[in-house]
């Protein structure tokens, strides 16, 4: 693919493929006598906490504080997230537990539903009007939320962090992060890190396609390897459905692209990768330099062929009208014969299909190849987010008796350790009269997503950890630790195959190439740049325009911004190699 390199994507699949695991430590990078004074470092300390109780006998560091401190922070809560025994966001089994265990008092200054953009406008209005701004916060990644954690450093309001995390981040944290070092990029300024990047499971959002393969059993066909018996498949699931569906009744291909061409859930990004390129993100053109993805050649034969698509009825005819949890609404309900997505779907939403149409069954399947052969699709950053510390804030090494506790005790726990079977009781899990675990909907009063109430989004995560624990699983192994046990339970039936699919392309996935902060041009121009891409791709889908009109969007896209904003992201690509 001449579009894009492949480097990235190849040292990310190694590092899935490892053998050897992350070096544990232990819970602490300093301990206290039980009166507030630094003690000898234990045998079990990581080196940098040894260095830091050496050094400074008075360490600020504490494994629980007495009297406890409070850290503040600021919430966009999940709209699916739901609360049990009268329970919120402010007050709850996890914040009980950060007082009781580590005495830390987690602080709401402010809580907000998280729809329709909530949480960054609550955000912007504190910002403009002086409000207190919290000791931390955590910012999650795409869309405006990328702006918003660049202009929140850029109030001066916020510290430098890197300082803060070499001295005080235990050793498993620090090693997952070097899993990728470029997980800093965005929130370096002036050589400084300024703030912590939220790592997220590697892979997380690589797509495949997940078929409906009782459909496939019924009408005699194979899995699609190229766009071409691609194609064959939908007009079979149209015109021929094996569940008796009418054919306008009938989506083959359930894709929408209300916002881009390139996001988390059936979206079209990977049909441009099968010519050459993937839209909306910076890749690597022929001659190395940093290129937008949607300029490409590559992405007017995509357009064309989407518009075939739309013309024959194998994708939805409001496709430019849906989101990503829109697409997944035709496929629950048994309508749908295809989805891209994530390895995790048949977890949800796939696995509530059987409960429309008994009998439906979907298997993961690899991303098809185009025309020279050519496969691609958008490559998953290790990162869901930046968590910020306040200037003024009293004790930042808080964060880290907080957070370093989740990355020994939450993030791989091991048979036998406090967390082995779950966190919370009567939350994430339960135990029945024999004093076996129970799960999901098995537990008295329903599941709590409890990690949605972590100070820090999803708690800990180490990037590699999930994808290991599914090729345990798929090579027939039995569960034996508690992450292992979880994508067994949580994730559905076919998640470990579906991991196997994803790595048996990995050097067609391809990450955004851009992880700096936003460019002058960026700020000024992003959002006309990209506003005029997504109506010319969507007239030229829907008909109103012809494949010409990719030629004077090129055109007018540097004309406007675009090339002065190509100038600026290698300049930077040039200052990190």
């Amino acid at each position: 693919m001449k579009a894009m390199t492949r480097k990235s994507a190849l040292a990310a699949a190694a590092l899935m493929l490892a053998a050897t695991g992350l070096s544990a430590c232990s819970g602490s990078n300093g301990n206290n006598d039980g009166n507030g004074n630094a003690a000898s470092p234990s045998a079990g300390t990581s080196p940098s906490a040894s260095a830091s109780a050496s050094s400074s006998p008075a360490s600020a560091y504490k494994d629980k504080y007495d009297p406890p401190v409070t850290i503040s922070t600021v919430w966009g809560v999940d709209p699916a997230l739901k609360f049990k025994n009268g329970e919120s966001i402010e007050n709850n089994v996890a914040t009980k537990w950060a007082l009781d265990t580590l005495g830390i008092k987690i602080e709401s200054l402010w809580s907000v539903t998280d729809s329709n953009n909530a949480f960054v406008t609550k955000m912007r209005l504190a910002m403009s009007s002086s409000q207190k701004l919290p000791d931390v916060v955590t910012i999650g990644t795409g869309g405006d939320y990328d702006q918003l954690a660049q202009d929140l450093i850029d109030t001066g309001k916020f510290r430098e962090v890197g300082t803060l995390f070499d001295q005080y981040a235990n050793d498993k944290w620090k090693a997952a992060m070097e899993l990728d070092p470029n997980v800093w990029n965005p929130y370096v300024r002036d050589g400084k890190k300024m703030g912590i990047p939220v790592l997220d499971y590697a892979y997380n959002h690589d797509y495949l396609l997940w078929i409906r393969q009782d459909w496939l059993d019924k009408l005699g066909l194979q899995a699609p390897k190229t766009l071409d018996d691609l194609e064959k498949v939908m007009d079979a699931f149209k015109n021929k459905n094996p569940d008796g569906l009418k054919p306008d009744k009938v989506i083959p291909l359930s894709i929408g692209f209300k916002t881009t061409m390139n996001t988390w859930m059936g979206d079209p990004s990977w049909v441009f990768g099968a010519y050459g390129t993937i839209p909306d993100q910076w890749n690597v053109a022929a001659d190395g330099s940093l290129e937008w993805g949607s300029i490409n050649p590559a992405s007017k034969q995509a357009l064309q062929k989407l518009k075939e698509w739309r013309d024959k009825g194998y994708i939805p005819t409001e496709a430019a009208l849906w989101d990503e949890n829109k697409t997944s609404e035709p496929a629950i309900a048994g309508t749908a014969g295809i989805i891209p997505g994530p390895y995790w779907m048949s977890g949800w939403p796939l696995q509530d299909t059987a409960k429309n149409v008994p009998g439906a069954v979907w298997k993961p399947y690899a991303i098809p190849t185009g025309p020279d052969g050519k496969a691609g699709r958008h490559g998953t950053n290790f990162t869901s987010g930046v968590t910020l510390i306040n200037k003024d804030m009293e004790h930042p090494e808080a964060l880290f008796t907080y957070q370093n506790y989740l990355f020994d005790n939450l993030a791989d726990p091991q048979p036998g350790s406090q967390w082995d079977i779950g966190v919370f009781k009567g939350y994430d899990y339960d135990l029945d009269a024999s004093g076996n675990p129970l799960y999901l909907d098995k537990i008295p009063g329903g599941e709590v997503n409890i990690n949605r109430y972590w100070l820090v989004k999803d708690g800990a995560r180490i990037p590699d950890a999930q994808m290991k624990a599914l090729q345990k699983l798929a090579s027939g192994a039995e569960p034996t630790t508690r992450l292992e046990k979880e994508v067994k339970n949580n994730y559905g039936a076919e998640t470990p195959a579906a991991a196997q699919v994803l790595l048996s392309q990995p050097d067609i996935s391809f990450k955004d190439m851009y992880t700096g902060p936003a460019t002058p041009t960026m700020t000024s121009k992003q959002d006309y740049l990209r506003k005029i891409e997504l109506q010319t791709f969507n007239e030229i889908i829907y008909g109103k325009k012809d494949i010409s009109a990719f030629d004077k969007f090129v055109s007018d896209w540097k004309s406007a911004g675009g090339d002065k904003m190509t100038q600026e992201v290698n300049e930077w690509y040039k200052s990190m190699k």
